[in-house]
């Protein structure tokens, strides 16, 4: 089965490869353009970049009834494991091989506070090498940083880049994290869910097209991203 990607809002992706079920930073029941439900979706495994809310999410409700093993950071799984959820820590640099692919942990330079003020962590991007060979990178919430161009060196079929700005890097250092990342398609997330991170993807797209080598995807929320 070939990788399929539908961005649900925010930061959070579904992703469905080789026969298994992905959600990252299912941030839903909170989000107001959400494109799906919580008690909708039943991935085998959900991956936090961070422990902020609005990645965090609807984590513990969802790993809870599906059995659905968390993949974060050890101070997040750890959290997590408090709650009676499955858990697999990791930390950055770290990689680890699981049914559908690798996952390597990478920096991100932000915060991690978890919802209830706990300890969570560092902030990290997450590059996935699946079985089917598309590397897909989630950048998570970040800054800018130059080490982007070692994390491209390993290869990304597509760069999920936060341009929301405020938070995170906004669309002009986006397109400075593409050329270091030097990914095949480029797409953006963390933007548009409220109004401090309003943008115009539109816009980016065209300073992709004109500053970058890589393919802009827009899609709308809830949309399949298409890869050809």
């Amino acid at each position: 089965m070939a990788t399929r990607l539908r961005w649900l809002g925010h930061s959070a992706l579904w992703i469905e490869t080789d026969g298994a079920r992905l959600l990252i930073d299912p941030f839903l029941t909170h989000n107001p353009v959400a494109a799906e439900k919580a008690e909708a979706l039943s991935p085998e495994f959900i991956l936090v970049t961070h422990g902020h809310f609005d990645h965090v999410g609807d984590t513990v409700a969802i790993a809870t009834r599906t059995g659905a093993t968390v993949i974060a950071n050890y101070e997040i799984a750890e959290w997590l494991g408090k709650q009676g959820v499955k858990t697999h820590g990791m930390q950055p640099g770290g990689t680890f091989r699981f049914s559908f692919g690798a996952v390597k942990l990478t920096q991100a330079i932000h915060g991690s506070a978890l919802p209830d003020g706990s300890n969570g962590g560092i902030a990290c991007g997450i590059h996935l090498f699946l079985n089917d060979g598309m590397k897909v990178y989630h950048a998570g919430d970040t800054a800018l940083f130059g080490d982007m161009r070692l994390i491209g060196e390993e290869g990304i079929d597509l760069a999920c880049l936060p341009i929301g700005d405020n938070f995170t890097m906004g669309p002009d250092d986006s397109i400075r994290a593409i050329n270091l990342l030097a990914p095949v398609k480029a797409m953006p997330i963390h933007y548009n869910t409220f109004d401090l991170i309003n943008q115009d993807a539109a816009k980016w797209a065209g300073k992709v097209r004109e500053k970058t080598k890589a393919l802009p995807l827009t899609p709308q929320v809830g949309e399949w991203v298409a890869w050809s």
